[in-house]
């Protein structure tokens, strides 16, 4: 992996692939955070994600970036929530395989949005 940090390019070049399948999600202002912080507080709001988090953004973007026949070998991830859900649905939508291993105690909730 290249330890480069990104660059304004590489930034734009994930949003366009991670475009089709995220969601574009609110920034909302809260004046009870600007007063505590001394500043102009926004939060983005990824919990209104497909998946109800951000994870579904690095998922995509990186499943978007394997050859075809990588794609086609499958992917694989371990995790208990977030990761896995976004991981699920990337796969899906590009119809690579996935194995996503879970505790198993995860919450129930999560090993279900991953089916």
């Amino acid at each position: 992996m290249d330890a480069t940090p990104p660059g304004f390019d590489d930034v734009c070049a994930a949003e366009e692939r991670v475009r089709p399948l995220a969601r574009v999600t609110p920034f909302l202002r809260f004046e009870a955070l600007d007063e505590a912080a001394g500043a102009t507080v926004f939060v983005k709001c990824e919990n209104v994600q497909r998946t109800g988090s951000f994870k579904i953004r690095g998922a995509t973007n990186r499943i978007a970036r394997l050859g075809t026949e990588e794609r086609m070998r499958g992917v694989v991830a371990f995790s208990s929530g977030n990761h896995a859900q976004g991981v699920a649905a990337a796969a899906k939508a590009f119809g690579a395989p996935a194995t996503i291993v879970m505790p198993e105690d995860s919450p129930k909730v999560k090993m279900e949005g991953v089916r």
